[in-house]
């Protein structure tokens, strides 16, 4: 018996949950009756936060227990991914296998729970001020009562930008690898620098490794993003697929963060917009370069316009994942 007896199917998995995702989503009567996966990880997470990071620890003790913990959570998560994949591929046909493994890995991308999120930015922005930012309040962690108009729509677009890079194409990049398992120790370790990759006095030692390798699995899926937003571009009126490829080839690198760049200029370039640039957080204003040389006065319209191009992207990654698989699958 094989111990992967998937091989050769996870780009039918990555495919299955993609349209699993995007019919159904994750229906809120099943996360009340038993939660969500990334609430399962954040538990066992918060757990090994309390249980091994100590304050009277030195930093060099805090950052091995940090490394220890994200292990522990990667091994965890990994080997029951693992093997509820294997159980289902040894005990059912391999395209009915495929199917139930996909709608397990249904549960990695975001793309509905993020368009619905932006969306009611959009739409509260139009009403009332106040209403935007209660809005991306939800799903930015900047100051936001201080945001005008503009920063409001800006905050949303950049949000759906970085989030299409590491809450969609980075989980389907590593489950169409390495199937459910891959998808899910992606998932882990995002959760883990979410949680625990912050420069405060409690993290910064401790949640040092997470935040390391969650850079280092979000790599591939940055780039990716960036090219899905250009192609997307190029289809659609009134984007360009030109100006997304100049503003990630100028502004990328000089964003904080060595992938968030790659999305959000991509995005702010095909947008004939700018992104980034000063935000506040806890009071505090950081600098931050400018992502796109245009237009810094933005509206609710132009996150419309950016949910636009966010769907159209989804539908280039779809079909680039059918084009592989028809060709090495």
């Amino acid at each position: 018996m094989s111990l992967v007896p998937w091989s050769g199917s996870t780009l039918a998995i990555a495919i299955a949950a993609l349209g699993i995702e995007a019919a159904v989503g994750w229906p809120a009567p099943l996360y009340a009756a038993i939660g969500h996966p990334v609430t399962w990880i954040g538990r066992l997470i918060g757990l090994l936060d309390r249980r091994l990071n100590h304050d009277d620890a030195s930093e060099a003790d805090r950052r091995r227990a940090g490394l220890v913990a994200l292990a522990i959570v990667l091994v965890v998560t990994g080997g029951i991914a693992w093997a509820l994949q294997a159980l289902v591929f040894w005990t059912l046909p391999k395209i009915l296998a495929v199917l139930v493994v996909g709608a397990f890995a249904a549960s990695l991308p975001a793309q509905r729970s993020l368009h619905e999120h932006v969306a009611a930015v959009a739409d509260g922005l139009s009403r009332d001020l106040d209403e935007g930012r209660r809005a991306v309040s939800m799903i930015v962690g900047r100051d936001t009562t201080v945001l005008d108009e503009a920063g409001v729509a800006r905050a949303a677009i950049e949000s759906l930008a970085e989030n299409f890079s590491d809450g969609i194409v980075a989980p389907l990049f590593w489950t169409a690898v390495l199937g459910l398992p891959g998808g899910a120790l992606y998932k882990a370790a995002n959760t883990a620098d979410s949680m625990i990759g912050h420069r405060t006095p409690r993290h910064e030692a401790f949640g040092r490794a997470a935040a390391k390798f969650d850079d280092l699995v979000n790599l591939p899926a940055s780039r990716l993003s960036a090219l899905w937003l250009a192609i997307a571009a190029a289809i659609r009126p009134g984007t360009s697929a030109r100006a997304a490829i100049e503003a990630v080839r100028r502004d990328a690198g000089n964003h904080r963060s060595p992938n968030a760049g790659w999305p959000e200029a991509a995005m702010a370039g095909a947008l004939g917009i700018a992104l980034a640039g000063p935000r506040s957080y806890h009071g505090e204003t950081y600098e931050g370069a400018w992502m796109g040389d245009g237009r810094r006065d933005l509206a609710a319209t132009d996150i419309r316009r950016a949910l636009s191009l966010y769907r159209t992207a989804l539908a280039v990654q779809a079909a680039a994942l059918a084009v592989v698989l028809a060709v090495f699958g």
